[in-house]
């Protein structure tokens, strides 16, 4: 990369990326899911789709199956389980959830400058 200053910003999000995985307990369902404190824009990319749109249930669901993750990193929903969740789920725990990681999300992004 010819850029110095993209090199710069690409190696400080590598670092963010690497930083290793923030975990939520949710005993509702007996399990705990990992997730990364940050997430790229192709990873988010339906989730601003679906909030662009008012569909914020949408894009809370989209959140927790893009982000939700196993204790070695391996995805722990699949995009096909999006309608078991819209009916089968409470919302309450799910919107807890995604909460908290995007409180995580920001907390990051805020410490990106340090």
């Amino acid at each position: 990369m010819k850029n110095p200053v993209l090199q710069k910003a690409s190696e400080h999000f590598k670092n963010q990326l690497s930083g290793g995985m923030k975990s939520i307990e949710v005993p509702e369902w007996e399990t705990t899911i990992y997730y990364k404190p940050v997430a790229t824009f192709a990873e988010q990319q339906r989730v601003f789709e679906y909030h662009n749109k008012g569909q914020l249930v949408e894009a809370l669901i989209e959140t927790l199956i893009t982000r939700a993750k196993d204790e070695e990193g391996k995805s722990m929903f699949a995009r096909g389980e999006f309608a078991f969740f819209m009916r089968e789920v409470d919302p309450n725990v799910l919107t807890r959830i995604v909460t908290e990681m995007n409180a995580t999300t920001q907390e990051s992004e805020a410490n990106l400058g340090n």
